[in-house]
């Protein structure tokens, strides 16, 4: 019996299961930096490798882990500023 090399890359699906996790894990910034970062990477590797659009949705869902993330820390640091001015 001969096998078959398919190369199967299961990069697409770590980059969008990664771009979940960024963006349910928002606020914990330990936990959302590196899944969302990780995540854009697979997510162009394997863009680029397969052309998935499971890879291009990982991709947005991590850029919008990431975009959510410093959204909820930059909006945390301006009422904590404004706070403080009162």
């Amino acid at each position: 019996m001969e096998e078959k090399n398919t190369n199967k890359s299961v990069m697409h699906i770590a980059s969008l299961v990664l771009g979940i996790i960024s963006i349910a894990t928002a606020l914990f910034w330990y936990i959302t930096l590196p899944t969302g970062i990780f995540a854009i990477i697979f997510g162009v590797k394997s863009a680029k490798q397969t052309g998935s659009k499971m890879a291009k949705a990982g991709m947005v869902t991590g850029i919008v882990g990431l975009s959510l993330f410093a959204f909820m820390y930059i909006g945390l640091i301006l009422i904590i500023l404004l706070a403080n001015m009162l």
